[in-house]
């Protein structure tokens, strides 16, 4: 995989990644939703996805996760492979559980511009949905195709914009990847 960065002399950029939580459990009894754990395969599959993140050079300076369990696990697996890890501020948000398109944004907007790469780790349809919608000019076209279709557990779609935060809306963001680690 190729490494995201900006471009000397570029404008600079604000990347947003969105990644859906790796496998669950299905499932069981009186367990609720938002309890079901990782799955063996999920919990491979977040560790992977740090590995990637940290690859491509997309490390956030704020995660912003969903309080259900397996996105926290997912979370907690991805940023034990992410270099520097320790310099980003985790914000785990009941708001994201169960979460719109509307939603994701206006927690967006609440970061400072300081950052510049964000992490959200939540759930379909909202995380392919939210990327299909920022997507505009100059989108990868296969990238494109997949989030707008959904996308598969474990994986990350990489927007970028020479915009801060509170401008991003509909259209205004590059959708540069789409990436699930084998």
């Amino acid at each position: 995989m190729r490494a995201v960065t900006q471009a000397e002399g570029d404008a600079p950029r604000w990347r947003l990644v969105l990644l859906r939580h790796a496998k669950a459990e299905p499932a069981k009894g009186s367990l609720t939703d938002d309890r079901r754990p990782l799955a063996l395969n999920g919990r491979k599959q977040a560790s992977r996805v740090g590995m990637a993140l940290t690859a491509a050079g997309l490390l956030p300076q704020v995660a912003l996760v969903s309080s259900a369990l397996r996105t926290r696990q997912t979370w907690d697996l991805a940023s034990s492979h992410l270099d520097g890890s320790g310099a980003t501020s985790l914000e785990v948000r009941d708001e994201l559980y169960e979460a719109s398109v509307r939603d994701v944004l206006g927690l967006l907007r609440e970061v400072e511009d300081a950052a510049r790469t964000v992490l959200v780790i939540g759930h379909e349809p909202t995380m392919a949905a939210t990327a299909a919608y920022l997507a505009g000019d100059g989108s990868d076209a296969a990238a494109l195709a997949q989030v707008r279709v959904g996308v598969p557990t474990a994986t990350y779609s990489v927007l970028e914009s020479a915009a801060p935060w509170a401008a991003w809306g509909q259209g205004t963001a590059r959708l540069a990847h789409v990436g699930r680690p084998s």
